[in-house]
C-alpha cells in the first residue's frame, strides 16, 4: 500500500482514468460467460484468441454477433458514470486521457472523446489480409468479402484477443508517467497490462484511486479506495473533482 495522503493534499493537473466491465454492467452489458468460465460450453479462450479463430472462424464470429446484437439493443445506453466521465474531460483544465479495456461503445456515446480503446471496438472489423478497417453494426461470418481487397473470409472482429498487443501502448504509457491522478474503475486486475498501469502510474508520482465493488487483485497498489456501484461512486467522484 502506497504511503498513506489524502487527495485534496495533492496538485492534479493531468487525470488518466482506466474502466473495466463495471461501469458497464451498470448499463445491462452481459459478461456472456457462465460461472463455470464457460460459453455455450466453450472456453472463453477458444472465441478469444487468433488459434481459435483460424481453427473454427465460424464460432468467434458467432459469438461477437451476438455480443454486437445485444450491444445495439435499444435498452443499452451509457449510464451515469459514462455521462460523469465525459464531463470531467469536457471541464478539467488540464490533460485527461481515458483508456478503456471495454469493447463496448458507451464512453464514445456518452461524449467522451480523449479515449483509447486498448482492447479494440466490437462495432469496427478489419480485413486480415489488406488490414483495411470498417465500421460494423450488422452480424459478420466467413461467407462475406473485405470491401476494399475483395479477399473472401478474412474480415475479423477489431478486437484484442489473448496473445495480441492492446492498442496505443506507448501513448497510454507516455500520459501515465505524466499522470497526477490515476483512477481505475470497475476492473478486476487481472489481466496484464492494463492490471499494472496503477503501479506504472504511482512510480511516476501519480495519486491512485480505486472505484470498484469490491477490491481488485491490485487494490495494495492504491492510495485510496471507494466501494459501490459505478454508476453511483463515479459521479459522486467526478463532482469532487471538479469542485477542487
Amino acid at each position: 500500500m502506497p504511503k498513506h495522503e489524502k487527495m485534496h493534499n495533492r496538485v492534479i493537473r493531468n487525470i488518466v482514468v482506466l474502466t473495466g466491465a463495471g461501469i458497464s454492467a451498470d448499463s445491462g452489458i452481459q459478461t456472456f460467460r457462465g460461472a463455470d468460465g464457460l460459453w455455450c460450453g466453450h472456453r472463453v479462450q477458444d472465441v478469444a484468441t487468433p488459434e481459435a479463430f483460424r481453427a473454427d472462424p465460424h464460432l468467434v464470429h458467432e459469438f461477437y454477433n451476438m455480443r454486437r446484437k445485444q450491444l445495439l439493443e435499444p435498452a443499452i445506453r451509457p449510464n451515469s458514470a459514462h455521462v460523469a466521465l465525459a464531463d470531467l474531460e469536457r471541464n478539467w483544465p488540464g490533460e485527461y486521457l481515458l483508456v478503456t479495456q471495454n469493447i463496448d461503445d458507451l464512453h464514445d456515446r456518452a461524449g467522451s472523446k480523449n479515449l483509447i480503446h486498448m482492447h479494440g471496438e466490437l462495432l469496427r472489423i478489419f480485413c486480415t489480409k489488406c488490414g483495411q478497417k470498417s465500421d460494423c453494426r450488422t452480424d459478420i461470418g466467413t461467407q462475406h468479402s473485405c470491401e476494399n481487397c475483395a479477399a473472401p473470409a478474412t474480415l475479423r472482429p477489431d478486437i484484442v484477443w489473448f496473445g495480441e498487443m492492446p492498442y496505443r501502448m506507448d501513448d497510454i504509457y507516455d500520459a501515465l508517467s505524466a499522470c497526477d491522478l490515476f483512477v481505475s474503475i470497475g476492473t478486476s486486475g487481472n489481466v496484464y497490462p492494463a492490471a499494472g498501469f496503477v503501479s506504472h502510474a504511482v512510480m511516476s508520482g501519480a495519486y491512485a484511486v480505486e472505484l470498484n465493488l469490491e477490491p481488485s487483485l491490485t487494490s495494495g497498489a492504491f492510495h485510496e479506495h471507494i466501494a459501490g456501484r459505478a454508476a453511483e461512486t463515479v459521479p459522486a467522484f467526478v463532482k469532487t473533482l471538479l469542485e477542487r
